[in-house]
């Protein structure tokens, strides 16, 4: 019962978050692939390392970049020194749709509601624990 439930919850909240991502032109997916790149440091990295990061297969990548890139929220070019490795970077108008989306989805508390902060916070707790033994987390910080 318990991962049917997990299960159910994760199927609503997503359907949730995309709806509320749709109007940008994006999946919740691509929303998390254009907010790795907002957030780092030169506002690109290789495929690779965003795969790695997602922590999804690099065909994945390719798909979610692909749509941003027909989006133009994301270009693909050549890595500097190293002509094995492609690098997506956010664009402009990905930046400005990154802060969009990203108020939206704070505007229904990323598709949350009706549970509680404390709710949410008990719930992380919970899963807290399997997610540390599938090692998403640092020893140090799992605790």
């Amino acid at each position: 019962m318990a991962v049917t439930s997990v299960m159910r919850a994760q199927q609503i909240m997503l359907a949730r978050l995309n709806e509320a991502v749709e109007p940008f032109g994006l999946t919740f997916a691509r929303y998390e692939a254009l907010m790795l790149l907002h957030f780092s440091r030169a506002g690109s990295l290789p495929l690779g390392k965003m795969g790695a990061r997602l922590q999804v297969h690099p065909a994945s990548v390719t798909n979610l970049v692909d749509g941003l890139e027909r989006a133009g929220y994301v270009q693909r070019a050549p890595h500097p020194t190293d002509g094995r490795t492609t690098l997506a970077t956010i664009t402009a108008s990905g930046r400005a749709a990154a802060r969009e989306a990203t108020e939206a989805l704070h505007g229904i508390r990323f598709g949350t509601e009706p549970l509680s902060d404390e709710a949410l916070a008990e719930m992380t707790e919970i899963l807290r624990e399997a997610r540390a033994g599938a090692g998403d987390f640092d020893d140090r910080r799992s605790r």
